[in-house]
Formats: C-alpha cells, structure tokens, sequence
C-alpha cells in the first residue's frame, strides 16, 4: 500500500508538468527501443524507471507505437537542430561541407540510440515513420543546408553539377553511420577499434575528402 501511495503521489505531481513528464518518458523510452527494439520494448519497464504508470504514458502517446513514434521524432530532431547550429549559411562552401561531415561524424557516434533506432525501423522497412510529416519536415532542413552549400560551391566552380543534395547526405550519411552501426562486427571480423582516437581521426578526415573530391568538377 505505502509502495502504491508513493506512486500515486509521484503520478500526481507529474499531472501538473506534463511538458516535463513527456520529455522523461520519451528520454527512458529511447534507451529501452533502442535497446530491445520495438517488440521488446516493455512499457512496464518506462513507467518503473519514470516513476509513472502505464495509463499516464499511453495518456499522453496513445500507445506503444504512439510513444516509439514520438521518440524517432526526438531522436531526428536532436541531431537535425544540431546541425542548424553551424551557421553554414555564412561559411565557404567548402568548408561548411567539411564542418557538415564533421558534425555528422561526431553526432553519429555520440548518438548511438539513435543509430540503432534507425536501424530498427529499416527492419520494420519504415513503416512506423512513413506517412510522419513532422519527420519529413524535421529532415528537410538537412537537405536546404546541402543545397545551399552546393549551388554557391557550383557559383564558384568548385562543385560538379550534376548531383544533388539527396545524393551527397546519403554519402554523408552512409559513412558516418557504418562506422558506429557496424563498429562491433566490423571489429571482431577485422581485428580493430573504429573509435580508437588515431584511427577515429584518420577516418574523420577520409570521409571529408571523400565527399568533397566526389564533387570536384570534371
């Protein structure tokens, strides 16, 4: 009883924050989809570790997939408004693409939930997220960002053009993204530390001139 009482107390505290409540839930839910998937994922499990009940989280998501939802729009939105922090806008085109690589690197690999989040819903083949127009707005702004780049490097001459900005984030993002989803495979198989420091900062810049020789005129 004394246990149930504490939690009644903590579940109406909460009612009075919910902006708060929803962004704990969702923060605890991230860890628990991205460790055990969407049908592993134990909405008990959320609601222990928040210190809420499964009636206040499907309150406030509707269900399980209302909630799995909610936390690929966070994840998207988080590593989206880092990158809207770069200021590219005002920066040589060049340049702002390396930063870009740059910062794509370092969010993947500081972002691993979100990696695996990405990797769990292409097993489910987008189901959940096709359809989200929050998402698809959410990741728009990637896109502008690499067109603005491209069509002022092309003004300059330093940019091919015939690829666009959809072509060069896959490339971006292909690198950046094996390298944290395939770090334990890839690892064992070949016998070496993606992330060691040397070899982390070798394939920082192996990207980068990846990327940008690919655009070179000609």
């Amino acid at each position: 009883m004394a246990g149930s009482s504490r939690a009644s107390r903590a579940e109406g505290t909460r009612a009075h924050d919910p902006e708060r409540t929803k962004a704990d839930i969702v923060a605890v839910a991230t860890e628990e989809f991205a460790e055990n998937g969407l049908s592993g994922a134990r909405v008990d499990a959320i609601a222990e570790r928040t210190r809420t009940s499964k009636r206040m989280i499907y309150y406030y998501f509707g269900s399980k997939e209302g909630l799995y939802l909610a936390v690929l729009e966070r994840a998207y939105a988080e590593i989206r408004a880092i990158e809207a922090e770069l200021d590219l806008e005002h920066s040589d085109p060049v340049e702002g693409l390396r930063r870009l690589i740059g910062q794509t690197f370092d969010s993947d690999e500081a972002h691993a939930a979100f990696i695996r989040l990405v990797t769990i819903e292409n097993i489910h083949k987008a189901k959940h997220l096709t359809g989200m127009e929050s998402i698809r707005r959410i990741n728009r702004r990637v896109i502008a960002l690499i067109e603005d780049l491209l069509t002022r490097g092309r003004a300059q001459g330093r940019f091919r053009n015939d690829v666009d900005a959809v072509d060069i984030h896959m490339m971006i993002s292909a690198l950046c993204f094996f390298r944290v989803a395939n770090r334990h495979t890839f690892g064992a198989i070949f016998d070496v530390d993606l992330f060691a420091p040397d070899r982390r900062e070798r394939h920082r810049e192996l990207i980068a001139d990846a990327v940008v020789r690919a655009l070179a005129p000609g």
